[in-house]
């Protein structure tokens, strides 16, 4: 049997090549080479997690019997339509952020003969997945509901992104608009929909199964997004950057970070004074006094007694699910992430 991830990366070659000879667009080499190095660029730099999640969950849901090749393609195949998905947002969240770096890369629009040009390869990246899901699912009895979902949760993300953006223009930096509600209404829309809920519900829609019935299972994996994202905010602050493989910037950068509204719960007048002074400032001696105060206020205590509340809720609901492949598929996720470092 061959290494899933080495599998994963064959189906990638494949549509890769379907693409790049899709017969409603008359390619010359010139667009094709570009195609073909955009896509290398973006597509493929990351850890693929979202995209092998689906065809693991999937095997899941068949109760280990073998997979039959076309079936390993077509879960694959999904699974790098949320890559291409994932690809599509951060080239257009760089542009936005004004991104330096992404992935130890330069940001593709950062790239040499790129710039703005980015903006149009984004839109080819999100038009990719319905590409791909006609030339491989259009006779399937859930290519409607697979067009559905995509369409769906590129929607939420799109909404939380525009939250993000929006909570606070650069210029305007205001504490006062962070609250816990403003931090999981963002993380839910911009992260957990395509990130935790999208690769099962890609493979519940292949095992047959109508999406309506699993809305218990779609609320586990929101909340176990938002989990996942409070972990991020706690690891970009308190992890050794050499572990976590990047230096966090949240404090610098003005995040609405669970960290910065658990801090404004808990903080006295004073307190909150040196909060609104040093957070969202570059200066070392700033990041400094606010990681100082988050010390002093017992942060690390809060996110585990957090973390130990939110797993053990998590665990009873899935425990309570009648189907025990549905459980195991939920198990895995929450396995992957529960206390992680990096």
């Amino acid at each position: 049997m061959a290494d899933p991830k080495s599998t994963f990366l064959e189906v990638y070659s494949v549509l890769k090549s379907d693409l790049l000879q899709d017969p409603a667009f008359e390619f010359t080499d010139e667009s094709r080479q570009w195609l073909e190095r955009m896509l290398d660029y973006n597509v493929c730099g990351g850890k693929l997690n979202r995209g092998l999640s689906v065809v693991d969950s999937y095997k899941l849901l068949k109760k280990g019997q073998d997979l039959t090749d076309k079936e390993i393609f077509l879960s694959s195949a999904l699974g790098w339509c949320i890559e291409w998905l994932q690809a599509y947002f951060l080239v257009l969240d760089d542009i936005m952020d004004n991104s330096v770096t992404r992935r130890g890369q330069p940001c593709w629009y950062r790239k040499p003969q790129v710039g703005m040009v980015a903006i149009n390869d984004g839109i080819l990246l999100r038009n990719h997945i319905h590409r791909i899901l006609k030339m491989h699912f259009r006779g399937m009895p859930y290519y409607v509901d697979l067009i559905d979902l995509f369409n769906e949760v590129e929607f939420q993300t799109a909404c939380g992104q525009m939250i993000d953006q929006i909570t606070t223009f650069v210029g305007e930096k205001d504490l006062s608009k962070y609250s816990l509600q403003i931090h999981r209404r963002i993380v839910q829309y911009k992260t957990a929909y395509y990130s935790f809920y999208l690769p099962v519900a890609c493979a519940l829609l292949m095992a047959g199964e109508n999406l309506e019935n699993h809305t218990d299972v779609k609320n586990v994996l929101v909340d176990m997004g938002i989990y996942f994202q409070v972990q991020d905010d706690y690891l970009d602050c308190f992890a050794d950057p050499e572990t976590l493989g990047k230096i966090g910037t949240d404090i610098e950068d003005f995040k609405c970070s669970w960290l910065v509204v658990k801090a404004l719960e808990r903080c006295n007048e004073e307190q909150t004074k040196i909060l609104y002074e040093n957070y969202g400032k570059p200066q070392p001696s700033n990041i400094a006094k606010v990681k100082s105060l988050y010390k002093e206020l017992d942060l690390e205590g809060a996110f585990m007694e957090y973390e130990k509340e939110t797993y053990e809720k998590l665990t009873k609901l899935i425990e309570a699910h009648q189907s025990k492949a549905i459980q195991a598929v939920l198990k895995s996720f929450l396995g992957k992430i529960y206390k992680r470092q990096k």
